[in-house]
């Protein structure tokens, strides 16, 4: 089974980019499934039924989310209907949508960190909870943890190892050089990275977040223009027994917006 997984896709250039290279990396790889974090998708903070349709429409099997996929209120109506965009597990239960989808044989799953992020319920013991829940468990099981710290990250694809598949990082927007298969066959990286302007501060425009920096007051999110890159990793991973075989860093830059 070949999975790929797509970093936090930010505004109409991250879509751009997915529609433009996806098509030709699904082709090159023979992928099987393709999740993406589409929680900034729409004007660079939250997702829309549109920018949810689009990725699906341009190949993305599964959308996952983190702190602002409520940034855009009409979101909320769409995570309840029969549509594979889903949002971290550990938010409080009461919260629309499901943290967790089965596709293809595959359970996907999203989970958002502590540290510095927010007050929300224990990742690693939710985790424990739905691997004790779900019977039967299917062999291939892949975490998006969408977290700031990297100890915290770390320590989950540790705590995790020989009991998913694999765990990867998003938030961030920076993608990290780590990724490896831990000892017991789970594949790990810290941060994807993100599907966004090259030319950007984290996909924001640079002139408005030096500027708060420099001036102390907040500014507005603008996404930055120009060309944009998509950052990835495959990961490919034994049917049989959900253990990883290998996992790759992908990167594609356009030549021109």
């Amino acid at each position: 089974m070949k999975i790929l997984a797509i970093g936090d896709i930010i505004g109409k250039p991250g879509r751009r980019a997915v529609q433009q290279f996806l098509p030709g990396l699904l082709n090159e790889y023979n992928i099987d499934l393709v999740i993406a974090n589409g929680e900034n998708s729409a004007h660079g903070i939250g997702i829309t039924r549109s920018t949810a349709r689009e990725l699906l429409d341009s190949g993305v099997d599964i959308i996952t989310t983190g702190n602002h996929v409520w940034a855009q209120r009409e979101i909320i109506q769409y995570m309840e209907e029969e549509v594979p965009v889903i949002r971290p597990l550990n938010f409080p239960p009461s919260a629309p949508g499901r943290g967790y989808i089965i596709k293809n044989g595959v359970m996907v799953v999203n989970l958002i960190g502590r540290i510095f992020v927010g007050q929300y319920d224990c990742p690693f013991r939710v985790m424990d909870s739905l691997l004790a829940e779900i019977k039967p468990l299917p062999k291939i099981i892949v975490v998006d943890f969408h977290a700031e710290a990297t100890s915290e990250k770390v320590a989950l694809g540790r705590y995790l190892d020989g009991r998913v598949s694999a765990v990867f990082g998003t938030h961030t927007h920076i993608g990290t050089t780590d990724s490896y298969i831990l000892p017991r066959g789970t594949a790990y990286v810290t941060d994807i990275g993100m599907v966004g302007p090259v030319d950007s501060i984290i996909g924001d425009d640079v002139d408005n977040v030096l500027n708060s920096f420099l001036s102390g007051l907040p500014h507005r999110l603008s996404v930055g223009k120009g060309r944009a890159a998509l950052d990835a990793i495959l990961l490919d991973i034994s049917s049989e027994t959900g253990k990883a075989r290998s996992i790759k860093r992908i990167r594609k830059e356009e030549i021109s917006a």
